[in-house]
């Protein structure tokens, strides 16, 4: 990765919303929490996570909550997981060999089980400070251009700027003339229109806009930034999908498996 990308998003922090329930994905989420179930292996946040580490980012911010353990468990964990070691019965040491965990410095954050996303990120501001902060759920991946979408949030200067994306087409397209069918096929994401996508950047006058713990991000401050005129939209036309469903992380799980998944962009 070039020098360019990397120093430029290395000191801004990422918060993770990590603390929802994954009701839609109960089959997954009854032992463990959605951004902990695996795609190829790993959990949807380690994706997540390396998304933003190929553009040089290393602070991230987790807000947890329903089965936060699990999560803080699997990164205490980390360096024994993903190295070779030989351990000294006799006295406990532990020498590690060829260890391969990224530089990542991981703030692990309870934010309470019942909290919603906005007081989530509300619960974060003493750790993000005074300063540019970047959000997204723990959920979805995409092959975001996120050096791209800071360039563009600092050029319009404005408090928030969220990630436009098509919705993946759930759906067979049919083209009819009359009651015949003519064509069939996937619906493209292109003839959607645009969604929220996570993927924000903000400045912390954001947190003016939050209540407290029952405050819903999605709900009143979104719509009172766009209502102030602080809200920006960055348009994703490549590649974006969520894991609120079984099919859905099926379908990511075959993406990863082709070799071929669009967010490896590390």
């Amino acid at each position: 990765m070039r020098k360019t990308k990397r120093t430029l998003l290395r000191s801004i922090p990422v918060v993770i919303l990590c603390g929802g329930m994954g009701t839609r994905l109960r089959e997954e989420t009854d032992i463990r929490p959605k951004p902990m179930v695996e795609i190829g292996g790993q959990p949807i946040l380690w994706h997540i996570m390396n998304i933003y580490a190929a553009w040089g980012v290393q602070h991230f911010l987790l807000a947890l909550g329903y089965k936060a353990e699990v999560i803080k468990e699997y990164f205490f964990n980390f360096h024994p997981h993903t190295s070779d070691m030989t351990v000294h019965l006799a006295t406990g040491k532990v020498d590690y060999h060829s260890n391969i965990a990224p530089d990542w410095h991981v703030t692990l954050v309870d934010t309470g089980l019942h909290t919603e996303t906005g007081g989530r990120v509300k619960r974060l501001s003493q750790w993000v400070g005074n300063q540019t902060f970047m959000l997204t759920y723990g959920d979805g991946v995409g092959n975001v251009d996120i050096r791209a979408l800071l360039r563009f949030h600092r050029s319009h200067g404005k408090l928030a700027t969220v990630t436009a994306v098509r919705p993946p087409g759930r759906f067979g397209s049919l083209v009819l003339e009359k009651s015949d069918v003519r064509a069939f096929g996937e619906k493209l994401q292109t003839e959607a229109g645009w969604i929220n996508g996570g993927f924000f950047v903000l400045e912390p006058g954001v947190f003016e806009y939050i209540d407290g713990d029952r405050t819903v991000w999605e709900a009143g401050p979104l719509q009172s930034l766009a209502n102030d005129g602080e809200l920006m939209a960055f348009r994703h036309e490549g590649f974006w999908a969520p894991m609120d469903t079984l099919r859905e992380k099926h379908r990511l799980q075959e993406l990863w498996d082709s070799g071929k998944a669009p967010w490896k962009i590390w």
